[in-house]
Formats: C-alpha cells, structure tokens, sequence
C-alpha cells in the first residue's frame, strides 16, 4: 500500500503537516480573539448581536463566579442548554477560570442525565429552564452543588411591554420544576462582577472538554479531550477551509450559520470554536427542527459557511422558502455526523450552487478526521482526504494494512486524536494502540487517489441524525418491561434520519394484545430514553435469530428488517 497516497490530490496551498500551535490553551485564543475583535458580532440570536467584547465581559463575569464558589482548576463543570447565547459565554467562563467542559444533551431524560454528571463528577451545571424540571429528578444522585438557570430571555435585550410579553411566552414553555439553590444567570453575572477573575495557568496538556460518547460500543463514556486536541482541530479546520475563503472581501466578516447543537463536539470545535479563532460571527439556531424558522433566520443574514447533517440539508432544500434565501455568499457546505446522499447533495447545489463536502470525525478526534477538499464541485460519496498532520490507514482482522480497495477498520492517528476514556483505562485499551492509533470501529476502504470511504459499521452503533444509538442501551431499557421475554434492536434505513431504531420483541406470553404491548413499550422508552433513541418501529416475533451459543445475530435482523 502507498503510504500516504492523499498527498498526490492534496489541496492547492494546504500543508500536509500541522504548524505549530500558535496558542499555549484555548483560553489564549479566547483572550486574543476577545482583544483583536472587541467591536465585531461574535455571536447572533434572534435578530439580537453579541460582540466579542460583550461575550469577554459577560464570560469573565461569570468565570469570576465560578471561582468564588470555591471551584479549583481541572473541576468540571456542565452545560446543559440548545444554541443560545448562554452557551457559549458558559464555555468561555469555565475555561477562563481553569475549570473543564462538560457538553450535555438538553434532550436527556433523569436517567441518562444523572448517568453522566455521576462519572464525570460535575460540580456545577448551566442549564436552560426549559430543562431544570428534569435535573430536579436526579440532582440528589450527582456532586452537583451549585445550579445557574438559564433563560430564554435573558439575553434579547427587550423592553417594556414587548419583554413582558415575550418572556410571558417564554415561560410558558418552561415545565414547572423546584430547585431552591438554583442562582439564576442574570444574578451570577452581577456577583460574579463584584470579583476580579483569577487567570489559570493553563496548560496545553490540561484537560479541557469531557465529551460523552458511546465511543463504538456500549455505556456512554467521557472522551477526555485536552487544549492541545481541540486547537490542533481548530488550526486543521482553518487550514483546510482557507483555498474557499482566501478571495473574500476583508471587510467581509466571516460568518458560519450554527444550526447543529454546540453540545455536539462538531459544531463546538468546527463551529464555535474555529469561528472565534477568526473573529467571525456565528448565527446561533436555537431549534434546527424548527425548519420553517431556520429558513426565516437565513432569509435575513448574509453567510459563508454552512456545516450540517445529511437530514437538515434535505429539509432545508425541500422547504418552499429556501429559494428566498439570499446563497450567493455561501463558500463553503460540511456535512458531517452521518452519510451525505447522493440525492440531497444535488439538490443543495441545485439551490446553493454551494457542492456539500462531506467530512468525517468522531468525539474521540475533537472531532474532524478527514474532508474533501472545500473547492471541489462535485459529490464523490467519499469522506476525503486526512487533515493536515493527520494519518489513516485501513487495518484487517490481524491488524495489518490491507490493499488499496480493500475493506478493513479504519484507523486514525493524529494531534487531535484524544488520550482516552475518562476514568477508564479498560475501555481506551480497546480503541487506542500501544502506538498512538484510534480504532474508529467503522469499516472503510481507501483508494488510488488517497480518498477514503466508510462502507459499513464493525460495531452494531445505529446512526439516527448524526447521533449515536447503541442497542444495548435501548434494549435494556425494554427488557425492563415485565412482558418482554427478549428484545433486539437494529438500524433500519430511514429517509427522514438516514437510519432509526427498529425494536424486536419476544413477548413473554403469546396472547398478550400486541397493540397494548406497543403503546406501553413507546410510553415506557419515552419517559426513559432521549427522542432519537426510542424506536421508530416496533415488530413481535415468537423468537429472536441466534448463534449456537444463543448470541442474538442482530445481522440477521437487520437483514430482515422491512424496508
């Protein structure tokens, strides 16, 4: 095999190797980015402008607060919120007072939440209101001690009658919830003002961000990414973008629209992150479902780079009002998450004349792997070609290098690649190699051009959105029911989510009514499994497939699935 083989169709003026970082932590980027831009609009949130100064003041205020709670560096400190302006000025504060992220799901239900600040061990959590109602069921299971709600209308800056009636509005969305320590986020920033905040000296090696991933199998873990993982994606993702924003006006901000949510590590390292390395402006989405009002939001700015999952562009492009929207200014469209098709891809460019170029990442590498190169006009279908300072080879079962054309797992070494599991060495031995290598758990090949492709999954992981659904975890949820015998699930194809949970059940008693099973088994997953991952499709059989050891071949499910 040629090793390298992607240099020869590498882009026009990208390096193949990663330059030195020119940050000592993110916090220094923070600090450079808040000073060299102070008068541009860092952020944007419903027609209302957050500049890079207002987003460092507000940021050191409640840094500031989290110190005089008495947090010491390296202690984590969660974020449960969608796309508001909260949120990126939570993650500045916690890094700014030497603390570690924590990205949750708002979507959790108590259990996965409680899951989640038990292992990592938070001792503080941002949270939008909205959510508060679940951290109540759970707070007394964590080492959360101190809660900052978060609201809607905090930061829209309205007056008067028209606040009243907005934040009237606003609550009513809210599920009642009792959380009397709770401070609220308007009351943080005003003690936190009082303080002077404390600089850390963070190091590259310090830990920065806990992502929680099932990695490629099983119970959620913490992928432990460190400053120097997560800037060393930042500078892959300026190189690689820079041959399609190298002809843009310099009065021109550049502006990326954020509709995927920020506690996904791709829109917080590629979008959140790599936007304010360049002073740029970020259009916070608070609801990317909410199609209708994406598209409103985008009919009234002016952007440049769209990253987004196969599902959102297919939504987008259907919708009747997509064609008012102003793509003239449009450079760049990443997806990313999951599979691009190949229809979607040419109906974006038939309405963006923007080609989609498909990229590929996980938690575990910060997260961007590989990408096709953003001046490319035409879909391949490919994942493209390993960022600058990046390797990839395709491994069989012996793990040795296969040829060019041929399957095997893809692997994965380089600078953004993380050091581990949190607290969990048994899990990082099985995915990290004596030598520094990633084994993705996705089946891949590469060819004579350097292009990579993933062609399957080694593990049983189901991809619904972009987000990953392990079956073990659904499927223990179900078993819990007393009238399922045994229960599998698998992914089925799904033209809306490009895979959903498909759910077997052997039912205990073969005379049970199979309609009342159903809605008791949907009630159940919904009080205890986030939306993605409760089962679009329900089927009972009188027996599951299994090897002779009585493994369940979920293969054979998959393969009997109805279409």
């Amino acid at each position: 095999m040629t090793e390298c083989a992607w240099l020869k169709n590498y882009p026009e003026g990208v390096p193949t190797e990663l330059p030195p970082l020119p940050y000592g932590s993110l916090v220094d980027l923070l600090d450079e980015a808040f000073e060299a831009h102070a008068n541009k609009t860092a952020f944007s949130f419903m027609g209302r402008g957050f500049s890079f100064a207002d987003t460092e003041r507000l940021s050191r205020s409640l840094g500031t607060y989290l110190q005089s709670l008495g947090l010491v560096s390296g202690e984590r400190v969660a974020i449960m919120m969608p796309n508001v302006p909260q949120y990126p000025m939570a993650v500045a504060a916690i890094l700014r007072a030497g603390l570690v992220v924590v990205n949750v799901n708002p979507l959790y239900t108590a259990s996965e939440l409680a899951h989640q600040l038990q292992d990592s061990g938070a001792k503080a959590i941002f949270i939008l209101e909205n959510f508060a109602a679940t951290l109540q069921k759970c707070l007394e299971q964590t080492a959360v001690e101190h809660v900052v709600l978060c609201a809607m209308g905090d930061c829209l800056g309205l007056k008067g009658l028209l606040v009243n009636a907005v934040v009237r509005h606003l609550k009513k969305m809210v599920p009642a919830f009792y959380l009397p320590r709770a401070v609220r986020f308007k009351q943080a920033l005003r003690l936190g003002a009082q303080n002077v905040l404390q600089r850390n000296p963070t190091q590259l090696d310090d830990m920065a961000v806990l992502q929680y991933t099932g990695g490629t199998t099983g119970v959620s873990k913490g992928a432990v990414l460190l400053h120097r993982h997560l800037l060393a994606n930042v500078l892959q993702t300026q190189l690689w973008n820079q041959p399609a924003l190298a002809k843009m006006p310099p009065q021109e901000p550049m502006t990326m629209v954020c509709a995927l949510p920020l506690y996904h590590i791709y829109a917080f390292t590629v979008g959140m992150m790599y936007t304010l390395s360049l002073g740029g402006k970020l259009i916070l989405i608070p609801n990317p479902r909410d199609i209708p009002a994406v598209v409103n939001t985008l009919k009234k700015q002016v952007f440049h780079i769209f990253p987004a999952v196969n599902t959102l562009f297919a939504a987008i492009a259907r919708h009747p009002e997509a064609a008012q929207v102003d793509w003239r200014h449009l450079r760049v469209s990443v997806g990313g998450g999951m599979a691009v098709t190949a229809p979607v891809a040419a109906q974006w460019r038939a309405l963006t004349g923007s080609p989609i170029c498909e990229g590929y990442g996980l938690s575990e590498a910060s997260p961007s792997v590989s990408c096709n190169p953003v001046t490319t006009m035409e879909f391949n279908g490919s994942i493209g070609l390993p960022l600058p300072g990046t390797r990839m080879r395709v491994v069989g079962d012996d793990g040795a290098e296969v040829p060019v054309g041929q399957t095997g797992e893809l692997e994965v070494h380089g600078p953004q690649v993380m050091v581990g599991y949190w607290r969990r060495p048994d899990e990082t031995a099985k995915v990290i190699t004596s030598d520094g290598w990633l084994k993705t758990g996705d089946v891949g090949q590469m060819d004579e051009g350097g292009f990579f492709k993933i062609v399957d999954r080694k593990k049983d992981m189901i991809l619904v959105s972009g987000f990953n659904v392990y079956p073990n975890e659904v499927e223990a949820v179900v078993a819990q029911l007393p009238g399922v015998l045994e229960c599998a699930c698998v992914g089925r194809s799904d033209p809306e989510t490009g895979e959903a949970v498909h759910l077997v059940v052997v039912p205990a008693d073969a005379t049970l009514n199979e309609a009342h099973m159903e809605a008791q088994i949907r009630a159940w997953c919904r009080e205890q499994l986030t939306g993605y991952k409760q089962p679009k499709v329900i089927e009972f059989r009188a027996d599951l497939p299994k090897t002779a050891v009585g493994k369940v071949l979920r293969r054979a499910l998959r393969d009997n699935a109805p279409a």
